[in-house]
């Protein structure tokens, strides 16, 4: 069975006005709606796993402060929010799957492929992907679905995932 796992597509990721916009994010709304039409006419989990930092989190040494837990900017897009039966998973690093229970939720819905949408493609998309992969799923990236920091960005971290996670660009 597959899943689709909806990344970071929060407002502070998304917004132009954001601390971490991701330039294009915007763009990739109408395929993911897509997608997650898709999902749900034929009954395909739908995942989102979203940053939700404390306002003192250790990764703002990196990046500037976004995804505080609680805030606008922690929220989903308008456009995108989840409906009742969607599953939500907050996440406090790049990957999905790091301190959170993806994998557990994935297993118990017998899911053997991830379809991977949002941003950032060369960041948490990327590490979700890597990590799925070591977990034995088979990864779908929706190539219109996701955005790069930079369009080579994108292009860079789908070509990762072809050559060494085995991912299906779709």
């Amino acid at each position: 069975m597959e899943a689709l796992i909806i990344v970071d597509m929060l407002n502070d990721f998304v917004r132009k006005d954001a601390p971490l916009y991701v330039p294009g994010a915007e763009n990739t709304i109408p395929a993911i709606k897509r997608e997650i039409e898709r999902a749900d006419k034929q009954g395909i989990p739908v995942i989102y796993v979203c940053d939700a930092h404390d306002p003192d989190d250790e990764e703002f040494s990196i990046w500037p402060a976004h995804c505080v837990r609680g805030t606008e900017g922690a929220q989903v897009v308008d456009e995108l929010k989840p409906k009742k039966h969607h599953i939500i998973i907050e996440k406090t690093r790049y990957s999905g799957f790091f301190r959170t229970n993806l994998e557990e939720t994935l297993r118990n819905l017998n899911v053997d492929t991830v379809r991977l949408v949002g941003v950032a493609t060369n960041i948490c998309v990327l590490y979700t992907a890597a990590d799925a992969f070591m977990r034995g799923f088979r990864i779908l990236v929706v190539s219109d679905g996701v955005e790069g920091l930079t369009p080579e960005d994108k292009e860079w971290a789908l070509k990762q995932m072809k050559n060494l996670f085995l991912a299906e660009v779709v």
